[in-house]
């Protein structure tokens, strides 16, 4: 595997999703800002993670998308831990034990995997196996 591209596409996803999260913030669309935001996450993760896989897989075609979309993910939890919540949500009346037990972050994390793993199957282990036919 190769940690050091998925540590930095980790950090990529994580920079242009934290960018998109904050941007929805100044178009109200919904009442609840903080939903329109999660939903907007929610939908930007998509392409990122897939386009993150892609990426990653250029040049390695051997890890599993799990191992992948985990390395990436634990990228982005980490920098939320250590910018995110001390930065934003702190100041504002939250903590890390808020931010880490909502059920927001969860879904959005099991996305993030579930996206590298579905990259995975669909890209690389079906190549994989028509190329054996």
């Amino acid at each position: 595997m190769k940690t050091k591209r998925a540590i930095l596409l980790g950090i990529v996803i994580w920079i242009i999703a934290v960018l998109f999260y904050s941007i929805s913030y100044y178009v109200p669309i919904l009442e609840d800002a903080d939903t329109q935001a999660n939903i907007v996450l929610f939908v930007t993760v998509i392409p990122l993670v897939w386009l993150g896989c892609y990426f990653y897989y250029k040049k390695d075609n051997k890890t599993h998308g799990f191992k992948v979309g985990l390395t990436m993910l634990l990228t982005s939890v980490a920098l939320d831990a250590l910018i995110t919540v001390p930065l934003f949500l702190i100041p504002n009346g939250g903590s890390h034990y808020s931010f880490f037990t909502s059920l927001g972050f969860w879904i959005i994390a099991f996305e993030f995997l579930l996206v590298a793993i579905l990259y995975w199957y669909a890209r690389i282990y079906s190549q994989k196996i028509l190329s054996k036919q």
